[in-house]
């Protein structure tokens, strides 16, 4: 979220509810979670059996990613949070994990996502923007894959601005607070990198569901607030 340069921490586990996620978003994830460390545990969760999981199945080589099979046992009945869960709690307690993404709209990962973090480990969620509030806001981090696929795209042009979500009132009054909450120096200037943390412990809003890829570019273009670079740092101001 910051312009910061995040520190690597190690070994990432992304866990995808494929009944839930599109196989679109894959390398648009795959790209935000190497911010965080290497993706070495990529596991897909559903009745491969379906049809409408065939676009997954013709990731799984490609991005070597492991199937999880999961037949519904009961008819309108999925077991594929329930093993997800389980999956994502012996990784956790296996401690070889540093830390996770979750690709799925359905807020029953909420849970598992608060126990992670609970863990102080990162937990970066990827879904719609019909996801639930109670999951976005449970992960470290929850970014709409549409407008990150937009955004990472090299043709994406046009497409980006239809798909992005707007800057609302309540998130301009979260950087405002978490700007006035923080230190300045005597031009009034405050890092990016201490308001994107301030704001981060109260939100999991990511620049890139309102499609920019950088804290600082959202910032920027928002009437009151001026940002400047500083010998690669970014420090913010607000201004009348």
């Amino acid at each position: 979220m910051t312009d910061a340069r995040t520190a690597q921490i190690g070994n990432i586990a992304l866990l995808i509810d494929a009944d839930n996620a599109s196989p679109d978003s894959l390398d648009a994830v795959l790209t935000v979670l190497a911010e965080l460390g290497t993706v070495n545990i990529r596991r897909a969760y559903g009745n491969w059996q379906k049809p409408a999981l065939k676009g997954w199945s013709a990731m799984v080589h490609q991005h070597a990613i492991e199937p999880q099979q999961q037949f519904d046992l009961t008819k309108g009945k999925s077991s594929t949070d329930m093993k997800m869960i389980i999956d994502g709690m012996d990784l956790l307690y296996s401690k070889r994990v540093d830390g996770f993404g979750i690709m799925s709209s359905d807020s029953d990962f909420m849970p598992l996502a608060m126990r992670i973090r609970q863990d102080g480990l990162p937990v970066y969620g990827f879904g719609t923007d019909r996801t639930p509030i109670s999951f976005q806001q449970a992960c470290t981090r929850f970014i709409n894959t549409a407008a990150l696929t937009a955004a990472l795209s090299p043709s994406a042009g046009r497409a980006a601005e239809t798909v992005k979500r707007p800057v609302d009132a309540q998130l301009r009054a979260l950087l405002a607070e978490a700007y006035e909450a923080v230190r300045h120096d005597d031009k009034g200037f405050a890092s990016l990198g201490s308001v994107g943390q301030h704001a981060s412990n109260r939100s999991s809003f990511d620049a890139r569901s309102y499609g920019f890829k950088r804290l600082s570019d959202l910032i920027a273009s928002l009437p009151g607030f001026e940002v400047e670079r500083r010998d690669g740092s970014v420090f913010v101001r607000r201004v009348d």
